[in-house]
């Protein structure tokens, strides 16, 4: 790796949930997910303290970060209405993650364009950014 790399990711997650209805009615495959009380890792005793549907990219050479959240809008955008009932339903939150490996000083653009503001909004999502 010898350039600055974005990930992004939503994340759904609570205590316990069926997955697999998250997944059916947003019709959208996630790209990672795990249950309450699975291993952190195979190497670790650290067990997860919330099950979580997550649906983002992978790691990216990026220098805007609007990249890789519109490559994630694309799917999410006009699925507010049925994350808020999931949301409701199973006690669920919701987060917007920006994940960032900066790499000799290579810093992307962070803004954050209106559309990504509204659909945050429209389902009382946060937004947080991770240097890596």
């Amino acid at each position: 790796m010898n350039k600055t790399q974005l990930k992004v990711y939503f994340s759904l997650f609570g205590d316990d949930f069926p997955m697999n209805e998250v997944t059916r009615r947003l019709e959208i495959t996630p790209t990672n997910s795990y249950k309450k009380g699975d291993l952190t890792s195979a190497n670790s005793s650290i067990r997860r303290k919330e099950t979580s549907w997550d649906y983002g990219t992978d790691y990216q050479n990026s220098l805007d970060v609007n990249e890789q959240l519109q490559q994630v809008m694309n799917q999410l955008r006009d699925k507010c209405y049925v994350i808020n009932e999931l949301q409701a339903e199973f006690g669920l939150a919701s987060k917007i993650y920006i994940v960032i490996r900066m790499v000799n000083g290579q810093a992307p653009a962070l803004y954050l364009e209106k559309d990504i503001l509204t659909f945050a909004s429209n389902i009382g999502a946060e937004i947080e950014v991770d240097l890596v």
